[in-house]
């Protein structure tokens, strides 16, 4: 959602918080029916009254019209025309009395794909460059000039294949960066809308674009191929200016721009970029017209990338080789700007990583290098240089490349260097903060902000596993942190905006791509590896779990509707999978298949319980299962994940089905789920509550997704409790299973040792990563080792799910089962003797609600804001439930300790 400012009622009367469904960099910009939605005034009892919509459209009134609710409502009026500038306001409307309208809210309408009349245009020395290889390609500039009166009004449009920034007169356009994005470029192009007013000037005037490779065709993955979406770069822009005697002008790319080299001599997103500001500037040629061929253009529902912060460098430490070590305190994702580039000629050479070796205090990113079998090693690289002119006032910042990193090694011989001249600039999605939390608890209240680092490492236009070896939008980790990502940021459109690619990314035969926007285009089955390893439970589970998390949480029936087709044909490859597909450990059971096997998923690939603690050797080395026997690990059975994870997304297909008022299918999918539970309790569950595989995980799960009779549950939690304490009260679950590891303890009578768990300090252990110097979350739970040696990645947000317990439990604010929106909440703290208190909020669509619980002795107190139209259950710790509705309250309960 794009809000202009947040705001506050002026009278508890008055609706506020109005915003669209849209996105947008300083200004909404929306499609042609965007949708409406504000908070209600605090005086408001239900969620579905009448509101009055007054809206002005390029300074004309339009008809009022009305509205029942205040999420996400339809566009009331006629269709929006192209550049089309919109104010509007809101009140409730009574039978008696309407309230006070609302403060105005302003969007416009973006440069819709029917309207755009300007060409592509690709550099003139496009295809000669294509074929250097991706990290070695040069970015370029596209120029016109154009003469003018003077502009009251002028808004710049524009896209790419790749990635641009736009300038008028040398003035930047805009704050986004990394625009246009990262999309499934086959299928979904976004373009972006700046205000440039400011920036025409009567008489002749220049508009630029600076053009390099970014997520369309540089290099892709952790073992950096290429990606596939063309081979030719290409821009796409118009300025329109109103002038002051009320004519337009429009300038287009056209055939009369030109493209040269510039300054800016090698560009890619992972690889980083190489300014050489005493570059001459290269000859000027006409460019190629109209030479690739693009999907319309479309306008993103989700806020832009932005330089959200900057950090300086917290110390600078010269190494005896002459190097430079910056550390800026915090491992994040984004760019260094360098304000001192030294004399005329002076090179200086970035590098830049998460962690120092131990012994020589030297950057190493070793741990990030990787290799599959038979392959050569793809080494790890983030890499940017700059050669000074020598001018005044002269700044590198590689605004065409984004790195993941603490630490920067710096070189430029002899030339010193001050860390003043040093700024990180902290770049990613500008996620609007929607939740706090904090406790008496420092460990805890850090780990927080960890995993909330984390994320926002993550964060950049798509939701990435790591933003340094891969950077890529894997499925499975998005669906396993999305119910702690939810309680962090309004993420409503930029999860709608990724899940847009992956289904664009939908194999024909419903399979979901391991990772979206997927550069390697697997759905054109270009390489039989990836192939063969598409089509995860857990992961591909993101089509329909995701959608239906973020309906739950924003009330966005679209969200459902729009993924529907993709959620069906996912599933049904997985039922028919189940069915036609058997694991060998099956067959040599039995030639012909059991009567339950046709529901059993165990014949497919699946990436299981993906970074489980590795075991040890009886030396204490660790050990990587996958690479220590890479057959062994992809012929296992993980039949017991598919099949929990065919479950649950089937009977929550079931649910959205009957959202949908789709009764029959919700009846179909219904029976179906029940059938992979019976067969999946038939399998791998005894009478005694034991699962056959044993593992902490495989409780979790038969426990968090219901999978567990009731009168099982008992027990099953009690062998999950046996394994904890039979491993010295460590965890021992990965990917998919440890954001519920959590909940499940507590909500089985188990509490005590869910903090015990929280609160462990040895590996694996979250405490055991701060306590090791993690500012974000790692990989793997000895992400950085005893002897202070890295593994894997140290920013892969997965494991802070662990926050969302924080939330839930710790706190005690939960969303109430069934209930949308947030119509309906639970207070229920699960206090520890260890934390006195707990406060936090979170920004629901229907108002801020407000937490805070404080231990006096044996007398626990619960403050609560409950706002309008929702109703809170009070859960005090003797059972006793208070239902409270909108406003504040305080409830005291006696509190036993565990």
């Amino acid at each position: 959602m794009t809000r202009n400012t947040p705001d506050t009622p002026d009278t508890p009367d008055t609706p506020y918080e109005l915003a669209i469904d849209c996105g947008g960099d300083r200004f909404p910009v929306s499609g042609s029916r965007p949708r409406l939605s504000w908070k209600p005034p605090r005086t408001a009892a239900a969620p579905d009254e009448e509101y009055e919509l007054q809206i002005h459209i390029d300074g004309q009134p339009e008809q009022n019209a009305l509205a029942v609710g205040h999420v996400f409502v339809d566009w009331p009026v006629r269709r929006l025309h192209s550049g089309e500038q919109v104010r509007w306001r809101v009140r409730r409307s009574g039978a008696t009395q309407a309230s006070a309208w609302s403060a105005w809210h302003a969007f416009e309408a973006g440069l819709l794909d029917a309207d755009w009349t300007a060409s592509w245009i690709t550099p003139a020395d496009g295809p000669q460059i294509a074929h250097l290889a991706p990290g070695t390609r040069p970015a370029h500039t596209l120029r016109a000039t154009f003469s003018t009166c003077g502009a009251v009004r002028a808004r710049l449009y524009a896209t790419a294949l790749g990635v641009y920034e736009a300038f008028v007169n040398g003035e930047r356009a805009g704050s986004t960066e990394l625009a246009p994005g990262s999309t499934s470029y086959d299928r979904t192009l976004y373009a972006q809308a700046a205000d440039v007013t400011s920036s025409v000037r009567p008489g002749l005037n220049t508009v630029e674009i600076l053009l390099s490779d970014g997520w369309y065709r540089g290099q892709v993955g952790a073992f950096r191929k290429p990606a596939g979406w063309g081979e030719l770069l290409a821009a796409r822009l118009e300025l329109h200016l109103e002038l002051a005697d009320g004519t337009r002008q429009v300038i287009r790319t056209d055939e009369h721009w030109t493209s040269a080299a510039g300054p800016v001599t090698r560009a890619d997103l992972m690889d980083g970029q190489f300014t050489d500001f005493l570059a001459p500037l290269g000859e000027r040629h006409p460019v190629l017209v109209d030479a690739v061929t693009a999907p319309p253009i479309d306008w993103s529902p989700a806020p832009p990338v932005r330089r959200i912060e900057d950090r300086p460098a917290v110390s600078l430490t010269r190494l005896p080789g002459g190097a430079w070590i910056a550390d800026f305190g915090q491992n994040a994702s984004g760019w260094i700007a360098l304000a001192d580039l030294g004399p005329v000629g002076t090179r200086t050479v970035i590098d830049h990583g998460e962690h120092l070796d131990p012994s020589t205090g030297d950057l190493t990113t070793a741990h990030l290098d990787c290799q599959r079998p038979g392959d050569p090693v793809t080494v790890f690289v983030q890499h940017d240089e700059v050669v000074s002119s020598g001018a005044v006032g002269e700044i590198f910042e590689p605004r065409h490349t984004v790195h993941g990193f603490r630490y920067a090694r710096l070189e430029r011989g002899d030339v010193p260097l001050d860390a003043s001249s040093l700024t990180m600039r902290v770049v990613h999605t500008d996620l609007r903060p929607a939740g706090t939390f904090s406790c008496g608890d420092q460990d805890l209240n850090r780990l927080y902000d960890v995993a909330r680092w984390s994320f926002r490492g993550n964060a950049v236009d798509v939701p990435t596993d790591c933003p340094t070896r891969e950077r890529i939008g894997w499925t499975g980790d998005y669906q396993v942190f999305l119910p702690s990502a939810v309680r962090l940021y309004d993420v409503s459109g930029f999860s709608r905006k990724w899940l847009r690619s992956v289904r664009d990314d939908q194999l024909d035969d419903g399979r979901i791509a391991n990772f979206s926007p997927d550069g390697r285009r697997i759905k054109l089955h270009t390489d039989q590896r990836l192939d063969m390893m598409t089509g995860s439970a857990g992961w591909g589970d993101a089509i329909v779990l995701v959608p239906w998390l973020l309906y739950q949480t924003y009330g966005d029936r679209r969200v459902l509707a729009e993924n529907w087709d993709a959620m069906v044909r996912w599933v049904e490859w997985a039922l028919t999978t189940a069915r036609t597909a058997r694991h060998p450990s099956r067959v040599a059971r039995s030639t012909e298949p059991l009567s339950h096997e046709e529901f059993i998923w165990d014949g497919s690939f699946h990436w299981g319980e993906w970074a489980e603690p590795r075991p040890r050797t009886e030396g204490g080395s660790l050990v990587e299962p996958v690479q220590s026997d890479p057959d062994a690990w992809m012929t296992a059975d993980k039949g017991e994940v598919g099949t929990a994870f065919l479950y649950r997304t089937t009977a929550t297909l079931a649910t959205v089905a009957g959202v949908l008022g789709r009764d029959d299918e919700a009846a179909r999918y219904t029976r179906l789920a029940e059938r992979v539970k019976d067969a999946w309790r038939t399998e791998f569950l005894d009478d005694s509550g034991r699962t056959t595989v044993d593992t902490q995980a495989s409780y979790v799960r038969a426990l968090a997704f219901g999978l567990a009779p009731e009168k099982l549950r008992d027990a099953a939690a009690a062998r999950l409790a046996t394994l904890i304490r039979g491993a010295g009260t460590h965890l021992g679950t990965g990917f998919l299973s440890t954001a519920d590891l959590l909940p499940v303890l507590a909500d089985t009578g188990h509490a005590d040792l869910a903090y015990e768990v929280l609160l462990q300090r040895t590996s694996p252990s979250w405490l055991g990563m701060l306590d090791r110097g993690a500012t974000t979350i790692w990989e793997e739970w000895d992400g950085v080792d005893e002897n202070g040696d890295a593994h894997a990645s140290l920013n892969h947000y997965s494991k802070g799910a662990v926050i969302g317990f924080l939330h839930t439990h710790t706190l005690g604010l939960r969303q109430a089962e069934a209930s949308v929106a947030w119509e309906s909440f639970v207070v229920a703290p699960v206090v520890h003797s260890s934390i006195r208190w707990a406060r936090g909020t979170f920004d629901s669509p229907r108002g801020t609600i407000a937490v805070e619980w404080r231990l006096e002795g044996d007398n626990l107190h619960i403050d609560v804001e409950v706002p309008p139209t929702a109703t809170a259950t009070i859960v005090l710790p003797d059972g006793e439930e208070l239902t409270v509705g909108p406003g504040r309250f305080r409830a005291t309960g006696r509190h036993h300790p565990c």
